[in-house]
């Protein structure tokens, strides 16, 4: 094998890895904010089920799943005072 097949091979080795890289951070991000929305949604779905005995619901959609999810206990609050306050 000559120096320019080597050189070759660690030069695509070399962008593999870079694009690698550039990929990685925003995939990790966006997996991130698809599991905090999943986690969300889910805690609307449970304060839901106890909150028809008391005549409660939040909405499930998107927006507020990931309101939910990014914001924690405080987000939910929030599209709880926010849903006494239109209604």
């Amino acid at each position: 094998m000559d120096a320019q097949a080597v050189l070759a091979y660690l030069f695509a080795l070399l962008l593999i890895y870079v694009l690698f890289r550039l990929i990685y951070g925003p995939l990790r991000l966006v997996a991130r904010l698809a599991y905090r929305t999943l986690l969300g949604a889910l805690l609307i779905w449970v304060l839901n089920l106890g909150g028809s005995l008391l005549g409660y619901h939040i909405a499930l959609n998107l927006p507020t799943a990931m309101v939910a999810g990014l914001l924690g206990v405080p987000g939910i609050v929030v599209l709880f005072l926010l849903q006494r306050l239109v209604a």
